[in-house]
């Protein structure tokens, strides 16, 4: 796992070398154990290494071809790079073991078109110096970030939004139209981010770019594969063996690593069948607190148990997270809210010296894991509540919100406010943290310029006639699911904190073969009986009823109890950080702050942490307001 910083067209960004070198040392944790910088004419490429596969200096970058003209600086994992070496040897002879020289061999073998032949999670820069062909490029599933910006005729791009920043001192300001965004689900979705100008390259594209021209290119999608026909005895034996391998490829590593074990069923089938395929003892690592009801240690111990791993357990009270709480903001690179959780277990991992790490992410969003599946599912079978008129139905939800003034009320009466009920429009709702109507209180922008409904995507791929109007209904959510929450927070989340830990965060269940498997199996495999009923069925034997049929826990702190508390002050003092962009109506927000310390029902936890986030990321960042 590495950072990447650069410039495409060098002359058009002042002192780029200087600057390059400036974004490594930014960008210095996300590679502490080798640091260099390429230039010539066209580029500044540079390089952070976080040096996990072929410890040899040779395999440092950025990477030169031999014969001068392939330049790589790239970020992530090639899983199955030794399969694809042994393709190309006949026409490249190899000096390293690393899987970033079987990148340089392949793109000499097939171009831009190597994308689709490689399964792992990446993000590179590659400069192609004889044809003056410039690309960023992207994994599948979005597992990581890559940043960028056109400025004039130049291509500025890092791993890290705050390396851009030294490029853009001069313009380094907040999106307030994006805001909305923010407030409406706790992060900005991919493409855009939360700063004026910077992208974020989408998953399964690259970015091309020479002196005539520059478009962005889609190379993979979730609905290119076709419906499975087999048997419930095949498929549950199909995903076993697709699962294992895509552990088996992750466990390919020249350093040695551990497994985050929650106790619950996805990190403990992680365990299970790493235990099966190393031969070395399995290093688990679980987060436990004093207050019972978020605390899973009982479940963690009995995987421990079963695999004989070493098993290290990292307490957490609300001192210790008061006392720390500026570490997980300082590598908080863009705001979302569910990374501080995730910093707190990485941290762990990595003072015991393991550079690498297997998380269960992706699992419940594959198998219809969350209770958004079944939410869904039951919504979709009463289109019946949609004979009713317009009007009615706004009134009964006016009604609903008047009796109960809880933001899971607002939903529903939302839902029922839906022109049709078609997925693609009430999913969002689902997933959303505030409502446009609570978002107009918040903030002073017109609610015509909000650009709070990030997904276009959904809505234009599940719509009648288009290629994912026709998948499974499940399926369909797993794709809403990916393309949301799961890119946008959580993996941007792994990353964020697993890299301001030097620690590289490995993720399974997101085998791109076995996401294309599971979303083209039919919806009555999926869910007939308990979620994620394929998933157990594929390990059956690999872990006790106890963990099978426990109620699922999500990996949540006790951040409700605590902000009312111990983090009382923090959380007041980040919020107040708001009053410092005119955009925010500090009346409301005080309002909804002093709702939430006296438990009153019409304010979550996760509101208040969603505004407690944003002021937190701002006073950090010194963002600048236009």
């Amino acid at each position: 796992m590495c950072g990447i910083n650069g410039v495409y067209q060098r002359d058009s960004v002042k002192d780029s070398v200087a600057k390059v070198q400036e974004m490594n040392k930014v960008t210095h944790q996300r590679g502490p154990d080798h640091v260099a910088i390429y230039e010539d004419e066209n580029v500044v490429l540079g390089h952070n290494r976080l040096a996990i596969i072929d410890l040899d200096e040779k395999a440092n970058q950025p990477f030169i071809s031999e014969d001068k003209n392939i330049i790589l600086t790239y970020n992530g994992e090639l899983y199955n790079y030794i399969s694809l070496k042994k393709q190309l040897s006949s026409n490249y002879d190899f000096k390293t073991k690393s899987d970033t020289e079987v990148i340089v061999a392949a793109y000499k073998q097939w171009g831009i078109k190597m994308l689709e032949k490689f399964n792992g999670m990446f993000a590179l820069a590659l400069w192609d110096k004889s044809k003056n062909h410039f690309y960023l490029c992207r994994d599948r599933l979005g597992i990581k970030p890559l940043y960028y910006k056109e400025l004039n005729k130049a291509i500025l791009f890092s791993s890290s939004i705050k390396a851009l920043k030294i490029l853009l001192s001069d313009d380094f300001s907040i999106n307030d139209r994006l805001i909305s965004s923010f407030l409406s689900y706790g992060t900005i979705h991919s493409p855009d981010t939360i700063i004026n100008g910077i992208k974020q390259l989408p998953r399964a594209s690259y970015y091309f770019a020479s002196e005539e021209q520059s478009e962005v290119v889609e190379y993979w999608s979730f609905f290119d594969t076709s419906f499975s026909s087999l048997t419930y005895e095949d498929t549950i034996s199909k995903t076993r063996e697709l699962l294992i391998s895509a552990v088996e490829k992750r466990l390919v590593s020249d350093v040695p690593y551990g497994v985050f074990l929650s106790g619950g069923i996805d990190s403990s089938i992680l365990v299970a069948a790493a235990s099966k395929l190393s031969k070395k003892t399995v290093n688990t690592f679980s987060v436990v607190f004093g207050e019972e009801s978020f605390d899973e240690r009982n479940y963690s111990r009995v995987i421990a148990s079963k695999y004989k791993t070493n098993h290290t357990e990292l307490s957490i009270d609300p001192i210790d997270v008061l006392n720390r709480i500026e570490e997980p903001f300082s590598g908080m690179d863009h705001p979302t809210i569910d990374g501080v959780n995730t910093y707190f277990i990485a941290e762990a991992v990595s003072k015991q010296g393991f550079k690498m790490a297997l998380s269960g992410t992706g699992a419940d969003e594959l198998f219809a894991g969350y209770p958004v599946f079944k939410q869904a599912t039951q919504l979709a079978s009463k289109k019946w509540l949609y004979s009713f008129p317009p009007q009615l139905r706004n009134w009964s939800g006016k009604l609903l919100k008047m009796y109960d003034p809880s933001p899971i009320a607002e939903k529903k009466a939302d839902i029922l406010n839906q022109r049709i009920l078609e997925l693609a429009y009430y999913y969002p709702i689902f997933r959303r943290v505030f409502s446009i109507d609570k978002i107009s209180k918040l903030v002073n922008i017109n609610s015509k310029d909000f650009k709070s409904h990030p997904f276009k995507w959904g809505l234009h791929e599940l719509e009648p006639k288009r290629r994912g109007a026709s998948y499974p209904f499940l399926s369909k959510i797993s794709t809403l699911e990916m393309e949301t929450y799961l890119q946008n927070v959580l993996l941007r989340d792994a990353d964020q904190m697993g890299m301001a830990n030097s620690l590289e965060i490995r993720v399974p269940f997101l085998d791109h073969e076995l996401v294309e498997f599971v979303l083209s199996i039919p919806d009555n495999y999926k869910y007939p009986e308990y979620p994620k009923k394929i998933l157990v069925d594929a390990t059956k034997g690999w872990l006790p009823d106890e963990i099978i049929h426990r109620k699922k826990m999500g990996f949540v702190f006790p951040w409700e109890l605590w902000m009312k508390n111990e983090l009382k002050d923090f959380c007041a003092n980040s919020i107040n950080h708001l009053e410092c962009n005119p955009v925010f109506n500090m009346k409301v927000i005080n309002d909804i702050w002093n709702d939430f310390l006296n438990g009153k029902s019409n304010v979550s936890w996760l509101q208040i942490w969603t505004l407690v986030v944003m002021g937190k990321w701002m006073k950090n960042n010194n963002i600048d307001y236009v």
